[in-house]
């Protein structure tokens, strides 16, 4: 049975984090505009959004070391670090405007205040993260960070950490106490109920089988239906495609040029959970070391700190691994499927440099728990392996493509591709991704309603203070705008909380 259904404005598939952030900017923008959503799952934010699915959430650079690198001069390149920091800031400013409007309530249900540190071993690695520190205390991004190799004040900082350790090699740590934990499956809810409220059409269970565009200038979108086992087809003027791994086979069926070379090469995660309250209670921070040779920048071990479900936990990972699935919920059939005539080159090349790498992934799925706790170890020196339980992450995606460092590059973060008239965009990568969605989300409006853009400004402005700003540059409205944040986000120090 199949059932033909009229016209939406813009079509969003996948209901996680950058649909609802995207289907919520243009509700704001344009409040007539009928926006449908698909979902595969029976609700939103089960997959790469899910807080299970992800760990170390709420990146803004203040402690992920990958995102600095020291030059062969000896100086530190923080580029990446300043602008994944402002991107996240955007995401703040956005989220107070929510609130501030009563659109959504109750911010510490996905936002919460956290110190953020990196920590680090050995001569090199503390000579490093001294260079680290000195460069990025002094841009006002990054104002209120510390430095200490000294392992009495270090006891201070993170006393689990530095329980039973022996400090028989150098050892540091970076603290800023302006770090956050977010809590993307709670916000992505929360967001898609405001868009509920806004008439936006919600349809769970719908799984999205092909895209094709129409005589007529209209994507139609053919969706399974599978509550009432029936096929429907659905037709927009704008499609975005969210659906974390799975936007690759829709973008590549709508058959778009921009979509052809690129490929995606799958990763799934493991964490460790500790199941021991006394043990959850003595740490709270996200701390970060450095990625072991041969890692890629998703797999830093970090020990976070979690608000789930106003509950704290404690997470340590993530354990890389080897799937062929591009989602979680995903087929073992997903990557074989990926590979078309148009990319076959690319993803073949890619095999070929990326061999350390898989080898890596395979020797990461291989470990026991035991491999696991000692790797654990090098952070919690006493753990029990009794204490701690292993639960599976989501997938990831990484994109390959041919750029100017050759054929067949992965590539590490989010990229947003879209059809030269606007009309289809898609988002690919992973992390930091959901940290500067609504940095990203803006790129997609730029990008596919480029008339629209100057009435649409104000509006904008009015919603992202910062926008089209650089905060680094304007250290007056980053106070003004960091101090209007923390209020409305609720974000008081830990210190003041107790």
């Amino acid at each position: 049975m199949s059932n033909r259904v009229s016209k939406s404005d813009v079509i969003l598939i996948g209901s996680g984090i950058m649909s609802a952030t995207l289907g919520t900017i243009l509700k704001e923008l344009e409040p007539t505009w009928e926006i449908t959503v698909f979902e595969k799952l029976g609700k939103p934010g089960e997959e790469s959004s899910n807080e299970w699915n992800n760990a170390g959430t709420g990146h803004a650079a203040l402690c992920e070391l990958n995102y600095t690198s020291e030059k062969e001069d000896g100086s530190i390149d923080m580029s990446k670090a300043i602008k994944i920091n402002e991107q996240f800031r955007v995401s703040m400013q956005f989220w107070s405007h929510l609130l501030k409007n009563d659109l959504i309530h109750n911010p510490q249900d996905f936002i919460m205040p956290l110190p953020h540190m990196s920590l680090v071993h050995g001569e090199d690695n503390v000579s490093f993260l001294n260079k680290r520190f000195k460069a990025l205390s002094n841009n006002p991004l990054f104002k209120g960070m510390e430095f200490s190799d000294d392992p009495e004040k270090l006891k201070e900082w993170i006393p689990l950490v530095m329980q039973e350790r022996e400090t028989n090699e150098p050892i540091a740590a970076t603290k800023i106490d302006s770090g956050t934990d977010v809590n993307f499956g709670a916000l992505t809810r929360k967001l898609f109920n405001h868009l509920e409220d806004q008439d936006v059409d919600l349809n769970y269970n719908h799984h999205v089988q092909d895209i094709k565009r129409n005589s007529d200038g209209m994507w139609e979108v053919k969706v399974y239906d599978a509550s009432s086992d029936r096929i429907e087809y659905h037709t927009a003027k704008f499609v975005f495609i969210g659906g974390g791994g799975a936007s690759l086979h829709l973008l590549q069926q709508s058959g778009i040029p921009e979509g052809k070379q690129i490929g995606g090469f799958p990763v799934s995660g493991l964490f460790m959970v500790c199941n021991n309250p006394e043990i959850v209670e003595k740490h709270e921070a996200k701390v970060y070391g450095k990625a072991k040779v041969g890692a890629p920048p998703m797999s830093v071990p970090h020990l976070d700190t979690r608000f789930i479900n106003n509950k704290k936990s404690l997470l340590f990972g993530p354990f890389a691994g080897f799937s062929p699935k591009f989602l979680k919920s995903g087929s073992i059939f997903d990557l074989i499927n990926s590979v078309k005539p148009h990319n076959l080159l690319t993803m073949l090349a890619a095999g070929t440099k990326n061999i350390p790498l898989t080898k890596y992934l395979v020797q990461q799925v291989m470990l026991s728990k035991e491999q696991r706790m000692n790797e654990l170890r090098e952070f919690i020196p006493n753990a029990k392996s009794e204490d701690w339980d292993l639960i599976v992450a989501g997938q990831r995606v990484q994109v390959i493509k041919d750029t100017k460092d050759g054929k067949g590059t992965l590539q590490f973060g989010t990229e947003v591709v879209n059809a030269a008239d606007g009309s289809i965009a898609a988002l690919l990568g992973a992390s930091p991704g959901a940290s500067t969605a609504v940095n990203v989300m803006l790129e997609v409006i730029s990008k596919c309603f480029p008339e629209q853009l100057d009435e649409w400004e104000p509006k904008i402005k009015e919603m992202i203070p910062s926008y089209g700003v650089s905060l680094m540059e304007n250290p007056e409205l980053l106070d003004e705008i960091d101090a209007q944040t923390t209020e409305t986000l609720g974000l008081t120090r830990v210190a003041e909380r107790g």
